[in-house]
């Protein structure tokens, strides 16, 4: 699969309504598009991104930390497919002390929760090349 590395460039939170954007930008360029997500996971992402800290895990901490118990951590987050106007997106998660002794194991999820996970552990955003070049605007 082609895939385009994007960053996450803005977040915006709309105190009044549901549908809350983050927009995503190509690494190596100024095309990008946004992808409409829930308040909720758009408070985790502004949280990390932010740095702030809750009193107790919260889910995507929760997440993060079962990886590294279980002793593998997230390579990377794939955006790979748009359907019907939903995206669709992909954990890489492959051994924390690199051992070939297991291979690389991917967990559908949906593309906010990908990218929360993504910010918390620096892993890279990447997009499939054909849902990319399909949204991707200036």
């Amino acid at each position: 699969m082609d895939l385009v590395e994007v960053e996450l460039a803005r977040v915006v939170i709309h105190q009044k309504g549901d549908q809350q954007y983050i927009h995503l930008r190509e690494r190596r360029g100024s095309r990008g598009f946004p992808i409409v997500i829930g308040f909720n996971e758009v408070e985790e992402i502004n949280r990390k991104l932010c740095g702030v800290q809750p009193p107790r895990p919260l889910t995507h901490d929760l997440v993060g930390r079962i990886l590294s118990s279980l002793g593998y951590r997230l390579q990377r987050v794939v955006i790979n497919e748009l359907r019907e106007g939903t995206f669709y997106a992909m954990l890489s998660l492959v051994p924390r002390d690199g051992g070939k002794s297991e291979t690389e194991r991917t967990v559908d999820c949906r593309p906010s929760d990908a990218i929360a996970l993504a910010v918390q552990t620096g892993a890279p955003i990447l997009v499939a090349r054909d849902v990319f070049e399909a949204l991707a605007s200036d």
